[in-house]
């Protein structure tokens, strides 16, 4: 199934009443670390006050933002951060701002942030909101399950190299963990029916984990990705802006899901093992 945050919900909603009073009309470049100064080009990224940053749409789980660029299908090689502060995002053009990333995700917790290229001042992230709703697709401009964005590279916090990743191959019905390019384990899972599929050709990444009592994942946590429905804005119904989780569920074979990556006991532990921000490639 994709996945309804509706215990979730309520922290991110605390996370955002918490945030919203720490703005500032001071007008703010992307903050530097120690001993560094920012790059006087004119690809710097643009100077905004706490106040425009606040005042962008969160590119949040369930956000729809126009101008966020489609992210590559495969992605070699990246990094994982934490947000410094809320973060604005950028288009193809870098100049005009299109959204922010929030410091904290809705679990009130430090937004992870998925580094895939850099370029000068500026790096390319992966994001957790879509460009574009599939109701509203076409096929000239199809709804990617994955977004990007441009930020200032001031704004993450120190990298953490990424040595694991995550392949899930549908027709096959199975989840490897490769490490430093081997596979190093491979189980069974359950995928999206033909209704309702899991998206292919997609690289995203985890970006957070939690237990919900009220779609009884108790015991193990739910592993949430970056990746959306293609097929439906809402496969499950909800508000949870149709995305794919990787999930315990004692029928963890088939295609048996509305989009979501179902696992048994054994692989949802070695998934909940992985840090986040890891790469999560969906191939045929």
């Amino acid at each position: 199934m994709t996945w309804r945050l509706r215990s979730a919900a309520t922290l991110w909603a605390f996370g955002v009443v918490a945030l919203s009073g720490c703005t500032s009309d001071t007008p703010l470049a992307a903050p530097t670390t120690a001993g560094t100064t920012p790059a006087a080009t004119d690809d710097a990224p643009p100077t905004l006050t706490s106040t425009q940053i606040i005042r962008l749409p969160a590119a949040a789980h369930d956000a729809v933002i126009p101008g966020l660029l489609t992210a590559p299908a495969e992605v070699a090689q990246a990094t994982a951060h934490r947000l410094r502060r809320d973060a604005p995002l950028f288009g193809a053009d870098r100049r005009t701002p299109i959204a922010r990333l929030p410091a904290h995700d809705f679990l009130a917790e430090r937004t992870v942030v998925t580094a895939i290229r850099a370029e000068g001042p500026w790096t390319l992230v992966l994001t957790p909101a879509r460009s574009i709703l599939p109701s509203r697709a076409t096929a000239a401009d199809p709804a990617p399950a994955q977004t990007a964005a441009w930020l200032p590279t001031a704004f993450l916090g120190a990298p953490g190299r990424l040595t694991d990743r995550i392949e899930i191959s549908v027709s096959a019905q199975t989840l490897s963990i490769f490490q430093e390019g081997a596979a190093t384990r491979t189980f069974p899972v359950g995928v999206g029916t033909p209704a309702t599929p899991t998206p292919t050709n997609v690289t995203g990444y985890l970006q957070a984990r939690y237990r919900d009592p009220d779609q009884g994942q108790i015991e193990h946590r739910i592993q949430l990705s970056s990746l959306h429905a293609t097929g439906a804005d809402e496969p499950y119904a909800g508000d949870d802006g149709g995305l794919i989780g990787i999930h315990f569920q004692e029928t963890a074979t088939g295609a048996v899901s509305h989009g979501c990556v179902r696992m048994d006991e054994v692989g949802i532990s070695a998934v909940d093992a992985l840090p986040l921000g890891t790469l999560i490639a969906v191939v045929e």
